[in-house]
């Protein structure tokens, strides 16, 4: 073992369950001994190789989580038709763009569920995430100007606002409703 700090079990809980629920999906058993052995061995894992700490926030919003699952499910829709469209009638025309994205969050469960997300959506792919500045690239389709780069850039950005109201800290939340205040400031002062 290597001679690092002690995880609280607290804290080490729900890779815990993540490492059972994953043991018992690969046996396609769930029964109780099977988890329990999947238990032991997680432990072990988890004491044994360095995995850092799952850090949730200590608040997860139901309401936004559902609105953000109907919301998510929605543009899967919308892009998969989109990308069906480009690919029926532009071919080999489209032009496609890398775009740096710098989140607000530097939470690693926040940029980690982001990229998610954003790659799970048809016509974007995160291509590298620079962990120190919580950067994401981005790989998207039929992307030629600047205006096109940044509707990608701020569709990222509400998927990352809708995952900071669904589970992020406080102060996360607090930094996004002062944020969102100030951008209707500005579109009502007529600046934007």
């Amino acid at each position: 073992m290597r001679n690092r700090a002690r995880v609280p079990l607290l804290q080490e809980l729900p890779l815990l369950v993540w490492l059972v629920f994953l043991w018992g999906a690969l046996w396609q058993d769930f029964s109780a001994g099977n988890l329990v052995f999947g238990a032991v061995i997680a432990f072990f894992v988890a004491n044994i190789f360095y995995l850092p700490p799952v850090e949730l926030s200590g608040r997860f919003n139901p309401f936004y989580a559902v609105l953000f699952a109907g919301r998510f499910l929605y543009q899967l829709v919308q892009a998969s038709f989109h990308v069906f469209g480009l690919a029926l009638f532009r071919g080999p025309q489209i032009r496609n763009g890398v775009i740096g994205v710098k989140l607000r969050s530097r939470s690693d469960l926040l940029v980690t569920a982001t990229g998610h997300v954003l790659s799970l959506i048809p016509g974007s792919l995160v291509v590298d995430v620079d962990r120190s500045t919580s950067t994401l690239y981005l790989h998207a389709l039929n992307v030629s100007t600047a205006e096109q780069a940044e509707k990608v850039r701020e569709e990222a950005l509400n998927a990352e606002a809708w995952l900071i109201r669904t589970m992020g800290t406080k102060e996360e939340l607090a930094a996004l409703r002062a944020e969102t205040a100030e951008t209707r400031k500005r579109k009502i002062g007529g600046r934007a």
